[in-house]
């Protein structure tokens, strides 16, 4: 984290497994970072397995380390279930979360968008309907899934400007690592893949520094033609390993 801090990021996020699992050692992991490295963190914070006494022990805990920005997310299911059914929940949805932190006061909250839809959603107009909502219910922002062609994250945002959302838009970008990476968060995530991607990174298969610099060179080509069109920032999915979002920033200094 102290390499990262030499990036100079607006700030880092930490995410927390499904059903807000290992969230204690997140939150802590989060309150060390603002504090002891000085980087400005902002907190994930899942609801759907939580109760509201549970988000409110939380959120006391997040603001007690000085973090004020938090990234609100439903969260996926807990790979074990058991979870009772939406109408039991305090939180069945993200909007649900965001409107309780707004309700609490002081924190400057992130909400997700799907450029390519959610997976679970029913078509891409109602997943749009449930992201003005998490908006009119406190969102004052939107991190967008990660996406391989640009083409996505900007229909998204005039269909979002179209649904009335006037809020930020920031572009989430993940440097392919590895064919196993691209292939997990593509199908975990629906995310699509252009034919380019895939044929490059499969002819890189067997080296995998030559997977990193084409991962690293096709992200950064995505980034340039973002910011040239002048988005209000890029969040960089790192996945735990900075060397390559560190790479691309040096690069886009440059130009």
């Amino acid at each position: 984290m102290r390499e990262f801090k030499k990036l100079k990021p607006d700030f880092v996020s930490l995410t927390y497994g499904a059903g807000g699992s290992q969230r204690n050692l997140t939150v802590d992991a989060a309150g060390k970072i603002q504090n002891w490295v000085g980087l400005e963190t902002a907190c994930h914070l899942s609801c759907i397995a939580h109760t509201r006494m549970e988000i409110s022990a939380l959120l006391d805990r997040i603001a007690g380390y000085g973090i004020s920005h938090i990234v609100a997310l439903r969260g996926d299911m807990p790979k074990e279930g058991g979870l009772p059914s939406s109408e039991l929940r305090d939180f069945p949805h993200a909007k649900d979360l965001v409107e309780f932190i707004r309700g609490r006061g002081g924190f400057n909250v992130a909400v997700a968008g799907y450029p390519e839809t959610h997976p679970e959603a029913a078509s891409a107009e109602e997943d749009l309907s449930h992201l003005s909502e998490k908006v009119r219910a406190g969102g004052d922002w939107i991190i967008t899934q990660l996406f391989f062609d640009n083409r996505h994250y900007f229909d998204f945002v005039k269909r979002a400007r179209k649904k009335g959302i006037k809020v930020p838009i920031v572009p989430g970008i993940m440097p392919v690592a590895s064919p196993a990476q691209l292939k997990k968060f593509t199908t975990l995530c629906g995310v699509s893949v252009p034919r380019e991607l895939e044929r490059e990174i499969a002819a890189r298969a067997h080296n995998p520094q030559e997977v990193s610099s084409f991962g690293v060179a096709y992200a950064l080509r995505q980034c340039r033609e973002l910011l040239e069109q002048g988005v209000p920032g890029i969040h960089f999915y790192t996945l735990n390993r900075g060397h390559a979002a560190a790479e691309i920033l040096s690069l886009i200094r440059k130009f």
